[in-house]
């Protein structure tokens, strides 16, 4: 039979009044956004607190907004359908309103958020190689004020990030790149509703490259080396065969139940052929 230990319920309605409840209960209180990973955890016994904060009725924190100077914000609490069906993600960022969509099934991305994909800090989360990929900036708030957190600085290690205890999430913020383009590519054992055994982004930036991997590392993972390869160059097919070399030598797979770190290599290389191919139309 399934039992899950008894929590107290809090749903502030806004933030001061949020992070006051967070630094009066500490490490007994759990954040609760869409819920996707926490109700999991509860289920599963992995976490047992006696708080659970819900910030979903805080105002403000459900929107999106954009303009070319400071690109596009995504509040914590939207939700992966809201980010997929988004004009300026559709019209800016294709590329993440497909991986926003590639989470779960409809009912999930009804209630998971890009925040809450991001702040679990798994290895294959689906939004974190758009997000890498663009050097994205996490907007958190905490009791010494308001802190933005480049995301190549966030991932730690799997579900470990440099969010401070007493602090929430607020937003994510993409910056805008008039003219890049980018492509999203997730490889799974089904079609639809299933983890990433491999997922990326790579992203055309005028003469400039970002690539972006999940699933290959402890955290997602940029490939620094295949970016510098290809920066200023002409691709021709010589040199898309060379990166696809170099991307396997920068990432670190492991053995698991979705794959093998062979299996895994071999498709980095493969992704980062066909999105370079893709891009050099």
């Amino acid at each position: 039979m399934l039992i899950v230990k008894q929590f107290n319920y809090l749903a502030p309605k806004s933030l001061p009044e949020a992070l006051a409840f967070l630094a009066e209960h500490g490490d007994s209180a759990v954040v609760f956004n869409g819920g996707t990973d926490v109700v999991v955890r509860l289920r599963d016994n992995l976490i047992a607190p006696e708080y659970v904060i819900d910030i979903k009725k805080i105002p403000g924190l459900d929107t999106i907004t954009f303009d070319e100077k400071t690109g596009l914000t995504i509040g914590a609490c939207v939700t992966m359908n809201e980010i997929g069906a988004n004009e300026f993600v559709q019209k800016y960022y294709p590329y993440l309103g497909k991986a926003a969509l590639s989470v779960g099934s409809k009912q999930v991305r009804n209630r998971a958020t890009c925040i809450g994909n991001i702040v679990n800090a798994s290895p294959l989360a689906d939004t974190g190689t758009p997000l890498l990929a663009n050097d994205a900036v996490i907007l958190a708030e905490g009791p010494e004020g308001k802190r933005e957190i480049p995301i190549r600085e966030f991932f730690i290690f799997v579900r470990k990030t440099a969010l401070k205890k007493d602090e929430i999430v607020t937003a994510i913020r993409v910056p805008y790149h008039a003219g890049s383009e980018g492509v999203y590519t997730k490889i799974s054992r089904r079609r639809e509703v299933d983890l990433s055994t491999v997922c990326a982004t790579v992203v055309r930036d005028g003469d400039d490259w970002r690539i972006a991997f999940g699933s290959v590392a402890p955290t997602p993972l940029r490939l620094v080396k295949t970016e510098e390869l290809l920066r200023g160059k002409k691709l021709d097919g010589a040199l898309i065969e060379q990166a696809a070399e170099l991307a396997k030598t920068e990432v670190a797979p492991i053995d698991d139940v979705r794959a093998s770190k062979e299996y895994r290599v071999t498709i980095v290389g493969l992704i980062v052929k066909r999105s370079l191919e893709a891009l050099a139309k």
